[in-house]
């Protein structure tokens, strides 16, 4: 049994380094990438016009945000689009020749049949207000307590809400 035993370690031991001998050649490949640019070429004379909308139905920043602004920014006539997931809200300046609302909306809702577009609006400038009137107004109070806060307020981002 013991001639048994270290007949095995040496046949393992010899196996084990007569196999290691050939090291295998790393190969480099080079592989070419290109950054997809948008293909569309916009238009110096062109009228632009922003559009601010709440998106509801969205569950998730990254699969459905993300993909709702990769949409719109490749629509035809879309210089810039954002989408803001906490807050529901998209920011789309386009092309008034190229593009409209209801082109938006249309192409929102082609994402998934979960989106609904609300409040669309045509602004001059984005407002960032959903953003910072709360913040302004009623930082660290309870569900409760922002609601009366709201009533008292005097931005008129809740003026319209009370």
């Amino acid at each position: 049994m013991k001639n048994l035993k270290s007949i095995l370690a040496s046949v393992f031991l010899l196996v084990f380094f007569f196999s290691c001998k050939n090291e295998p050649k790393t190969e480099i490949i080079t592989v070419e990438t290109t950054v997809e640019k948008s293909s569309q070429k916009l238009d110096p004379n062109a009228t632009y016009s922003k559009a601010e909308f709440n998106i509801k139905g969205m569950t998730c920043e990254m699969g459905c945000a993300k993909t709702i602004e990769k949409k719109l920014t490749r629509m035809e006539g879309v210089k810039s689009a954002t989408v803001d997931f906490k807050n529901e809200l998209a920011m789309v300046e386009y092309d008034v020749a190229k593009a409209n609302p209801s082109s938006i909306t249309k192409t929102v809702i082609s994402v998934a049949d979960t989106y609904s577009v609300e409040n669309m609006q045509t602004v001059a400038a984005f407002s960032g207000a959903k953003k910072t009137c709360e913040k302004a107004c009623c930082t660290d109070k309870l569900k409760a307590e922002k609601k009366e806060c709201i009533k008292d307020c005097k931005k008129e981002c809740f003026a319209k809400k009370a």
